[in-house]
């Protein structure tokens, strides 16, 4: 079935981005703010035709200050723990109206979209059901690395050594002293049909995996790096570099998991200098050389790991 939806799949290029805005401009987000970005990519790539469930968190919180809102497309709340069981209602409420013959056979894109607490911490369990269950529907995690819109609290997937309010260093702390969670991995072992990671850097990577998620039919997982320049402590114009440095020094590959086959979309065969991701952001400056070093073997080591999959599932030429 995964095959079948692919094989007829059309890229967004340079010349087609679609001019639709599903997200209209105007609202509150901070300045400099990578996760409204990658939002606006999701939904120009899906288009006004879609059912967008948003939980609580920093989208939620800067598009739908009543009586305004930035969301041209049919939108639901939902509570902060619970976005992918309100879509997996949506969903299946959607196939019995058309069973009962109110709604005409056709399929509407039914998308989840949850920051990282939503995600990896509060919301994990609905997510982990709804991906059990087979649901049609798209999960999209904008995952910029702590609890941005309730005070830069740390949250399960905040990198190790990062400093939130929550893990603030000193003489007995080093800033956050758990490793991020790997949420791709875990999604991936629900053996659903799409898994992938996306950048805003990377525009038309992000904007072909959205219009993938959507084409195959069953639940799709992507989660999207989403720099936040408030929470990061650096300067608004650089969440973009930093997205793009993310990628460039192996912190955050991209690949996907296409029926549990890994393909890592983007090689980085010599990373650039962990540091160099690492110096503009206020959030880990007070790392010494050591504990940067040791932080960067880590995220070779991780990388390596998917590339050796990927290698492996390759298909023979």
């Amino acid at each position: 079935m995964t095959a079948e939806a692919l094989k007829n799949f059309t890229k967004i290029t340079a010349k087609t981005i679609p001019e639709v805005e599903p997200f209209a401009s105007g609202h509150r987000a901070c300045q400099g703010c990578g996760e409204v970005l990658a939002l606006r990519l999701l939904m120009k790539a899906i288009g006004p035709e879609m059912v967008a469930v948003s939980c609580t968190g920093c989208m939620e919180v800067v598009s739908s200050t009543f009586p305004q809102t930035s969301w041209r497309v049919p939108w639901i709340h939902a509570a902060f723990e619970n976005a992918a069981a309100v879509a997996s209602g949506v969903e299946a409420a959607h196939k019995v109206m058309i069973r009962k013959g109110y709604l005409p056979k056709k399929r509407i894109p039914v998308v989840a979209i949850a920051g990282d607490g939503g995600t990896a911490d509060i919301g994990l369990q609905a997510l982990s059901g709804a991906l059990e269950r087979g649901h049609d529907f798209v999960y999209v995690c904008l995952d910029n690395e702590a609890y941005m819109n309730t005070g830069i609290q740390r949250s399960s997937a905040t990198p190790f050594g990062a400093m939130t309010t929550t893990t603030p260093p000193g003489k007995y702390s080093q800033g956050q002293h758990t490793q991020k969670k790997n949420m791709p991995a875990i999604a991936a072992a629900h053996d659903i049909p799409y898994v992938a990671t996306a950048s805003p850097a990377y525009h038309l990577d992000l904007m072909n995996k959205i219009r993938k998620a959507v084409a195959i039919e069953g639940p799709a997982y992507v989660h999207i790096f989403s720099p936040c320049p408030t929470g990061w402590r650096m300067r608004p114009e650089l969440a973009v570099e930093s997205a793009r440095l993310a990628v460039r020094t192996r912190v955050f590959p991209l690949y996907e998991i296409i029926n549990g086959k890994y393909i890592l979309n983007r090689k980085v065969n010599k990373p650039k200098p962990l540091q160099e991701y690492f110096q503009p952001q206020g959030r880990f400056r007070h790392l010494d050389e050591k504990t940067v070093a040791k932080i960067e073997n880590r995220v070779n080591a991780e990388y390596e790991k998917i590339a050796k999959r990927a290698e492996a599932d390759a298909p023979e030429e």
